[in-house]
Protein backbone atom coordinates (compact mmCIF):
# COMPACT_ATOMS: atom_id res chain seq x y z
CA UNK A 1 0.00 0.00 0.00
CA UNK A 2 1.55 3.07 -0.82
CA UNK A 3 1.89 6.13 1.35
CA UNK A 4 -0.44 9.36 1.14
CA UNK A 5 1.01 12.53 0.18
CA UNK A 6 2.39 14.12 2.80
CA UNK A 7 0.36 17.44 2.19
CA UNK A 8 -2.54 14.86 2.96
CA UNK A 9 -1.30 14.20 6.06
CA UNK A 10 0.07 17.75 7.42
CA UNK A 11 -3.68 18.49 7.02
CA UNK A 12 -4.78 15.20 8.92
CA UNK A 13 -2.54 16.09 11.80
CA UNK A 14 -3.72 19.42 11.99
CA UNK A 15 -7.19 18.62 12.05
CA UNK A 16 -6.51 16.02 15.09
CA UNK A 17 -4.49 18.37 16.67
CA UNK A 18 -7.45 21.22 16.44
CA UNK A 19 -9.87 18.77 17.65
CA UNK A 20 -7.68 17.64 20.79
CA UNK A 21 -6.34 21.08 22.10
CA UNK A 22 -9.62 22.81 21.23
CA UNK A 23 -12.87 20.79 20.08
CA UNK A 24 -14.83 20.02 16.84
CA UNK A 25 -16.56 23.33 16.74
CA UNK A 26 -13.18 25.25 16.01
CA UNK A 27 -11.87 22.46 13.74
CA UNK A 28 -13.18 24.07 10.84
CA UNK A 29 -11.70 23.78 7.36
CA UNK A 30 -10.07 27.37 7.40
CA UNK A 31 -8.57 26.74 11.00
CA UNK A 32 -7.31 23.20 9.69
CA UNK A 33 -5.78 24.82 6.46
CA UNK A 34 -3.88 27.38 8.34
CA UNK A 35 -2.85 25.00 11.21
CA UNK A 36 -1.67 23.09 8.18
CA UNK A 37 0.17 25.84 6.52
CA UNK A 38 -1.76 25.06 3.32
CA UNK A 39 -4.00 27.32 1.25
CA UNK A 40 -7.47 26.17 1.74
CA UNK A 41 -7.62 25.20 -1.94
CA UNK A 42 -4.74 22.88 -1.03
CA UNK A 43 -7.05 21.63 1.35
CA UNK A 44 -10.14 20.73 -0.25
CA UNK A 45 -7.72 19.10 -2.93
CA UNK A 46 -7.01 16.03 -0.60
CA UNK A 47 -10.54 16.89 1.37
CA UNK A 48 -13.81 18.32 -0.41
CA UNK A 49 -15.45 18.39 3.39
CA UNK A 50 -15.49 18.28 6.88
CA UNK A 51 -16.81 15.10 6.55
CA UNK A 52 -14.08 13.75 4.20
CA UNK A 53 -11.46 15.07 6.67
CA UNK A 54 -13.80 13.00 9.77
CA UNK A 55 -13.94 9.79 7.25
CA UNK A 56 -9.80 10.04 6.89
CA UNK A 57 -9.58 10.29 10.54
CA UNK A 58 -12.14 7.64 11.33
CA UNK A 59 -9.57 5.64 8.76
CA UNK A 60 -6.76 6.48 10.44
CA UNK A 61 -8.41 4.88 13.43
CA UNK A 62 -9.23 1.80 12.00
CA UNK A 63 -6.08 0.82 11.04
CA UNK A 64 -4.08 1.85 14.04
CA UNK A 65 -6.44 0.01 16.06
CA UNK A 66 -5.67 -2.99 13.58
CA UNK A 67 -2.09 -2.94 14.08
CA UNK A 68 -2.33 -3.02 18.19
CA UNK A 69 -4.96 -5.38 18.11
CA UNK A 70 -2.63 -7.64 16.08
CA UNK A 71 -0.29 -6.42 18.87
CA UNK A 72 -2.17 -7.15 21.46
CA UNK A 73 -2.81 -10.67 20.32
CA UNK A 74 0.93 -11.62 19.88
CA UNK A 75 2.59 -9.55 23.12
CA UNK A 76 5.21 -11.69 24.71
CA UNK A 77 3.82 -10.70 28.35
CA UNK A 78 0.21 -11.60 27.30
CA UNK A 79 -2.89 -9.77 25.64
CA UNK A 80 -3.88 -8.73 29.54
CA UNK A 81 -0.74 -7.22 30.30
CA UNK A 82 0.33 -5.54 27.20
CA UNK A 83 -3.10 -3.68 27.04
CA UNK A 84 -3.08 -2.50 30.97
CA UNK A 85 0.34 -1.04 29.55
CA UNK A 86 -0.84 0.35 26.45
CA UNK A 87 -3.72 1.95 28.50
CA UNK A 88 -1.30 4.42 29.96
CA UNK A 89 -1.25 6.78 27.04
CA UNK A 90 2.04 8.32 24.98
CA UNK A 91 0.57 10.37 23.52
CA UNK A 92 1.59 8.65 20.29
CA UNK A 93 -0.37 8.54 17.03
CA UNK A 94 -2.89 5.53 18.23
CA UNK A 95 -3.78 7.74 21.51
CA UNK A 96 -3.76 10.90 19.99
CA UNK A 97 -6.70 9.75 17.29
CA UNK A 98 -8.50 8.13 19.96
CA UNK A 99 -9.03 11.44 21.43
CA UNK A 100 -9.24 13.15 18.26
CA UNK A 101 -12.23 10.74 17.21
CA UNK A 102 -13.80 11.36 21.49
CA UNK A 103 -13.89 14.72 20.75
CA UNK A 104 -15.93 14.65 17.03
CA UNK A 105 -18.47 11.39 19.13
CA UNK A 106 -18.60 14.19 21.75
CA UNK A 107 -19.88 16.27 19.68
CA UNK A 108 -22.24 14.92 18.52
CA UNK A 109 -20.87 12.85 15.80
CA UNK A 110 -22.54 9.28 15.31
CA UNK A 111 -20.19 7.79 12.94
CA UNK A 112 -17.35 8.39 15.65
CA UNK A 113 -19.33 7.38 18.46
CA UNK A 114 -19.69 4.05 16.08
CA UNK A 115 -16.55 3.58 15.61
CA UNK A 116 -15.36 4.05 19.21
CA UNK A 117 -17.66 1.27 20.15
CA UNK A 118 -16.55 -0.95 17.42
CA UNK A 119 -12.65 0.15 18.75
CA UNK A 120 -13.84 -1.59 22.12
CA UNK A 121 -15.29 -4.56 20.26
CA UNK A 122 -12.06 -5.48 18.75
CA UNK A 123 -10.35 -4.81 22.10
CA UNK A 124 -12.62 -7.01 23.73
CA UNK A 125 -12.79 -9.47 20.95
CA UNK A 126 -8.31 -10.18 21.37
CA UNK A 127 -8.63 -10.49 25.24
CA UNK A 128 -11.73 -12.61 25.72
CA UNK A 129 -9.81 -16.01 24.94
CA UNK A 130 -7.49 -14.81 27.26
CA UNK A 131 -9.66 -14.04 30.55
CA UNK A 132 -11.90 -16.63 31.93
CA UNK A 133 -15.28 -15.13 31.73
CA UNK A 134 -17.06 -11.88 31.14
CA UNK A 135 -16.75 -10.52 34.60
CA UNK A 136 -13.15 -10.94 34.27
CA UNK A 137 -13.23 -9.17 30.98
CA UNK A 138 -15.25 -6.35 32.27
CA UNK A 139 -12.41 -5.81 35.13
CA UNK A 140 -9.89 -5.79 32.34
CA UNK A 141 -11.58 -3.02 30.44
CA UNK A 142 -12.82 -1.42 33.78
CA UNK A 143 -9.18 -1.13 34.97
CA UNK A 144 -8.00 0.27 31.45
CA UNK A 145 -10.40 2.62 31.36
CA UNK A 146 -9.22 4.07 34.95
CA UNK A 147 -6.10 3.80 33.88
CA UNK A 148 -6.43 5.83 30.46
CA UNK A 149 -8.67 8.49 32.28
CA UNK A 150 -6.43 9.10 35.34
CA UNK A 151 -3.31 9.49 32.83
CA UNK A 152 -5.35 12.10 31.12
CA UNK A 153 -6.24 13.89 34.06
CA UNK A 154 -2.72 13.57 35.04
CA UNK A 155 -2.03 16.48 32.22
CA UNK A 156 -4.50 19.00 33.79
CA UNK A 157 -5.40 20.00 37.06
CA UNK A 158 -6.77 16.79 39.00
CA UNK A 159 -3.92 14.92 38.57
CA UNK A 160 -4.87 11.31 38.91
CA UNK A 161 -2.28 7.86 40.17
CA UNK A 162 -0.59 6.38 37.38
CA UNK A 163 1.04 3.45 38.24
CA UNK A 164 4.97 3.27 36.84
CA UNK A 165 7.16 0.86 37.26
CA UNK A 166 6.88 -2.11 40.13
CA UNK A 167 3.47 -0.98 40.96
CA UNK A 168 2.34 -0.95 37.63
CA UNK A 169 3.55 -4.60 37.39
CA UNK A 170 1.47 -4.93 40.64
CA UNK A 171 -1.59 -4.60 39.45
CA UNK A 172 -1.26 -6.27 36.28
CA UNK A 173 -0.12 -9.14 38.48
CA UNK A 174 -2.98 -8.90 40.69
CA UNK A 175 -5.76 -7.71 37.03
CA UNK A 176 -4.23 -11.77 35.57
CA UNK A 177 -4.44 -13.76 38.95
CA UNK A 178 -7.90 -12.22 39.32
CA UNK A 179 -8.81 -13.01 35.15
CA UNK A 180 -6.68 -15.46 33.17
CA UNK A 181 -7.50 -18.62 32.36
CA UNK A 182 -4.37 -19.75 32.44
CA UNK A 183 -1.08 -18.74 32.43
Amino acid sequence: MSRPPLAREKVLDAFETILIDESERAATLEATARAAGVSKGGLLYHFGTKEALEAALLERLRTLVEADVAATAAAPDGPVSYFLRSSVMHNDPLDRVLLATSRLAQGGNTTARDALRRVREEWTAVLRPHVRDETALDLVMLVSDGLYFNNALAGGSVPGPVPRGAAMDALIALVEGATLTTR
